[in-house]
């Protein structure tokens, strides 16, 4: 009997009020029970991947460490996601639900919601995949006093590729850089997706903006302009800057499009206006930068003609290096940004499906 009642007093605290001490206590009793069940959220798999334009389910499901069961039943289950800053420092909320209750914020309005496979299900649907979904999401499940978490990372097959405005190198602070991105139908590269573009062997000098406000870039061939030709490969990192003051290139992403990207057919050469009104006039618009990366790298586009792109640059997509069209490399060429009245050229289009 002793030994019973002395495992009852390990198990559990029981806290009666003292009868000179009842005002402080107001007559609560507290029990804490050490082995009691343990709320358990679960990501199935930490990484998912998808692309621009289709759907993905982020899985998380919740368990009690010492049950089968989902919940207790004593307390609502509260599911939170949301998204972690690229520097981590702060979370956007995405979705809630509790109860019949459910919200989606932001961009995210109307494109997500739970799966609900079962009783313990909290997994998250994203439809209509866009560029900025990209990141890192953590799903959190609150019943009660309980609650913990779990993180999913959501990948983007796409192309990373380093940009520079018509004035030239090193000419844009953060904020500029973000908007040169949009801009070309993109956005501005976070690190793992340069580390990713690097180990798939891109290689540029130029220093550039990404995501979380830091200044890289990638050097698969270490030479001497760029930290010297006895450094080993990697993607080389200035640090931090003033996102203000600060000048530099841009590592701009983009992924699959919903159209059709073409070298426009055209009988003469043209300038940048008479290209723009070409596109135009065929249904379409002048394509964009991202959108000349999209098709070399994802669908393997290949054309030997130099042609206008709605930023003023011409270029022209190589994915069989040859003779006088890129012998050396698959790449997307870079001619420059002529002159807009004189210079004679021919144009790339994009047409959007409906």
């Amino acid at each position: 009997m002793k030994s019973l009642l002395f495992l009852v007093l390990i198990s559990v605290c029981w806290a009666e009020p003292h009868p000179d001490n009842s005002s402080l206590e107001h007559e609560r009793i507290i029990h804490i029970q050490e082995n009691g069940p343990r709320l358990l959220v679960v990501a199935e798999q930490a990484k998912i991947f998808s692309h621009r334009g289709g759907n993905v389910t982020l899985p998380c499901k919740f368990y009690h460490e010492h049950t089968s069961t989902a919940g207790s039943g004593t307390h609502k289950i509260r599911v939170k996601w949301t998204k972690l800053t690229s520097d981590y420092l702060k979370e956007v909320d995405v979705f809630v639900a509790m109860g019949h209750h459910r919200k989606s914020y932001g961009n995210y309005q109307g494109r997500v919601f739970l799966r609900e496979s079962s009783e313990n299900d909290a997994s998250l649907i994203i439809t209509n995949v866009i560029l900025e979904d990209y990141g890192r999401y953590k799903c959190e499940v609150i019943e009660g006093l309980e609650d913990d978490t779990a993180v999913v990372a959501l990948n983007l097959e796409g192309v990373v590729f380093p940009y520079s405005p018509r004035l030239g190198r090193y000419n844009l602070n953060f904020h500029e850089a973000q908007r040169a991105c949009l801009d070309q139908d993109s956005v501005i590269a976070s690190f793992d997706q340069l580390y990713d573009a690097w180990r798939s062997g891109l290689d540029w000098c130029n220093a550039g903006w990404l995501s979380d406000g830091s200044v890289q870039y990638p050097i698969t061939k270490p030479r001497e302009p760029c930290g010297g030709k006895n450094t080993v490969p990697g993607v080389r990192n200035y640090g931090f800057w003033d996102k203000d003051k600060s000048r530099y290139d841009v590592f701009c992403f983009t992924s699959n499009f919903n159209g059709r990207f073409y070298y426009l057919i055209h009988p003469t050469k043209l300038t940048y206006d008479e290209a723009v009104q070409a596109c135009l006039k065929d249904g379409a618009q002048i394509a964009k930068v991202g959108q000349i990366f999209a098709a070399w790298k994802l669908l393997g586009y290949d054309r030997c003609d130099a042609g206008w792109l709605a930023d003023g640059s011409v270029r022209y997509p190589i994915s069989r290096p040859r003779k006088r069209c890129s012998p050396n490399e698959a790449a997307v060429r870079f001619v420059g940004f002529p002159d807009k009245k004189h210079k004679l050229y021919g144009v790339y289009c994009f047409r959007a499906y409906n």
